[in-house]
């Protein structure tokens, strides 16, 4: 939520290699939404314009400061918004902390599965200050940012892709077939 953070940086770093494997991007940025809290039943003004990006992603980057072992506040309510809508869809996973921050990408993968999305195997962590985070990031961060971006793209449209044509078919054994009664 802060100007400048190294979550942000970061997050804007894979958009860029997500872009350079041919995706469409778009950033949801939680500290200029500014989402209530989120209230079943409620739709706020700037609900809608925040929907029609989510349904409109194949796949998402999270990307969190560790705030005790856990996601910040305002992603865990930007989950708890869009849940029916990440279904069949594909996530990765950025972590600032002071530690490794596994117990927080935890936290997203664990939230993200109760929603139906799927994860990729391997989350990407930065420590250290927030200052100029690209002339401090070192190299394999850079190399496992730019990974992150490439396959979000990559396999983030195939995942959707087949989620797709599953929807449009008759098979009732598929993960998809749920989703045919207009939860989608």
């Amino acid at each position: 939520m802060r100007n400048g953070s190294a979550s942000a940086a970061s997050l804007r770093y894979a958009l860029e290699a997500a872009r350079a494997a041919g995706a469409q991007t778009r950033l949801v940025d939680l500290a200029e939404v500014e989402l209530p809290m989120f209230r079943p039943g409620h739709k706020f003004p700037v609900y809608a314009q925040v929907r029609q990006d989510v349904h409109w992603a194949n796949a998402f980057i999270l990307a969190t400061p560790d705030y005790h072992g856990s996601m910040s506040g305002a992603l865990k309510n930007f989950l708890d918004y869009f849940r029916d809508e990440f279904a069949g869809k594909l996530f990765g996973y950025i972590c600032a902390s002071h530690e490794k921050g596994l117990t927080a990408m935890d936290q997203m993968r664990t939230a993200v599965r109760q929603c139906y999305g799927w994860s990729l195997p391997y989350g990407v962590s930065l420590s250290g200050g927030d200052e100029d985070l690209a002339a401090s990031m070192e190299s394999s961060q850079r190399q496992r940012l730019e990974m992150l971006g490439r396959d979000i793209s990559v396999y983030g449209s195939l995942l959707r892709e087949q989620f797709h044509r599953d929807l449009a078919g008759d098979r009732p054994d598929t993960f998809a077939a749920f989703y045919r009664s207009g939860r989608e």
